[in-house]
């Protein structure tokens, strides 16, 4: 009888410990959905490989065919258009040259907001003006999304050995969604504000770096 209830205490173990494995390895696993990148240039193509050097599955998009097919190559799946990325993920990074792009990928024809899921968390990269910043956050929260701006400070190389600096603007209770993916992509990783101050922080690092005083 003691030998069996061994058995049995023995076998109960083996058992508990597989399901905290199994329970540990779900949550790991929940946290690798997929991520959509829009804007795949200079700076986005090695942003977006550090995601899926991380284990992320990446589904992207870019008006350059060119560079689709090569980050194709590297394993992320390409996709025509913003708003197909957003019916398929919803946590997307875009990194973009300009307000008007942005403001395009957005609320364009083809945009993100056309196909966007409720609770989508937005971040963008790009360095824009603040207010184009805060007109994206209120035209995402009325479609049930979170958008948050995230500049960068860094150049190519940084971005390829995932060493930017990110200035992060919006709603502080997302800011720690946020940073598990922009960690991948930087060292750093700053919360400033609401949306906008993340444009306004990184535009008043570039004028500091770019003004030389007189000696």
């Amino acid at each position: 009888m003691a030998a069996l209830f061994r058995g049995c205490r023995n076998f109960y173990k083996r058992s508990h410990k597989h399901v905290e494995l199994t329970l540990v390895s779900s949550r790991s696993m929940a946290s690798k959905t997929p991520v959509g990148f829009i804007g795949l240039g200079n700076m986005g193509t090695p942003m977006a490989r550090n995601l899926l050097k991380h284990g992320y599955p990446v589904i992207a998009t870019d008006v350059f065919p060119e560079s689709c097919k090569e980050f194709q190559d590297s394993g992320a799946q390409i996709l025509d258009c913003p708003a197909e990325v957003a019916d398929k993920a919803d946590r997307i990074i875009t990194m973009l040259p300009s307000s008007p792009n942005v403001i395009e990928v957005y609320t364009g024809p083809n945009g993100i907001l056309k196909k966007i899921k409720k609770g989508t968390l937005l971040i963008d990269s790009s360095t824009i003006d603040p207010a184009v910043s805060k007109e994206m956050a209120i035209a995402a929260e009325k479609m049930g999304a979170v958008f948050m701006d995230a500049p960068v400070s860094g150049g190519v190389g940084a971005a390829s050995l995932a060493k930017l600096t990110f200035m992060v603007g919006g709603v502080e209770e997302e800011f720690n969604a946020a940073q598990e993916l922009l960690t991948c992509m930087g060292a750093n990783v700053v919360y400033c504000g609401q949306v906008g101050s993340g444009q306004v922080n990184t535009n008043c690092v570039c004028v500091c770096v770019c003004v030389r005083v007189p000696t």
